[in-house]
């Protein structure tokens, strides 16, 4: 699974799941499965298309993580991304929030993203202390 770190003026999107979907009303990153024979970053761009009527621009991978749920194991593919066109819209997701990076951690997150949370703030505060 591929997800986005989308930034936008010192600020993050998270997405909060569909009542309906697996780990229902769990926040997340935007993003999905990557398809046979697509790239990571290729996902992202259509994924992102399709969940909120965006394109982007694909910034810096971080690490993998994978987490194994009871039912099922993922592995997360993050990228830090910016808004390149369109209006976020929410297609399927239950909720949008743009927050700041050190409010994340308030948010009920799905387990899987939670190394990714953890890099992206240590990431971000070694950049502001520079």
């Amino acid at each position: 699974m591929a997800c986005a770190i989308i930034e936008q003026d010192g600020l993050v999107l998270a997405a909060q799941r569909s009542a309906s979907m697996s780990l229902p009303l769990k926040w997340e990153f935007p993003g999905g499965k990557i398809e046979s024979g697509e790239t990571a970053e290729e996902c992202l761009i259509r994924e992102l298309r399709e969940e909120l009527g965006v394109s982007v621009f694909i910034g810096s991978a971080l690490t993998p993580a994978t987490h194994s749920y009871p039912d099922f194991t993922v592995t997360l593919y993050p990228f830090t991304c910016r808004l390149a066109g369109g209006t976020v819209t929410m297609y399927e997701h239950h909720a949008l929030k743009w927050v700041e990076a050190r409010q994340m951690p308030e948010l009920d997150w799905a387990a899987a993203d939670l190394p990714v949370i953890r890099e992206y703030m240590n990431i971000t505060a070694e950049n502001a202390t520079v």
